[in-house]
């Protein structure tokens, strides 16, 4: 399993809407490609700004390259990401996932 990791910056005040936007168009969006296994968003306010963290787990790297695209570690955008974020970091990171354990496994 891979862990990919985005980080995006909004200011506060855009935060509420950023989060409902994240809710309501980009998960919907990671779970509709096939070998998604899950999608969490983390939240951080820190004074003016906040911070975002989207964080995917994947079956394998073909499966990220069907989000992606062939450059699997490049940063992927909605258009509507302009009326929200600071800055546009280029790249994502990616772990793999050694150990894990649910609370019901």
């Amino acid at each position: 399993m891979i862990c990919r990791i985005w980080h995006g910056l909004t200011s506060r005040e855009n935060a509420e809407a950023y989060a409902s936007f994240l809710e309501q168009r980009a998960i919907p969006d990671y779970r509709s490609v096939e070998g998604n296994i899950d999608v969490q968003v983390l939240r951080r306010d820190d004074g003016e700004v906040t911070h975002f963290l989207t964080v995917t787990h994947w079956d394998s790297e073909e499966s990220i390259r069907r989000f992606a695209g062939d450059d699997i570690l490049k940063a992927n955008y909605y258009p509507e990401d302009t009326d929200f974020l600071l800055e546009f970091e280029p790249d994502v990171q990616h772990f793999y996932v050694v150990a894990s354990r649910s609370k019901d496994g």
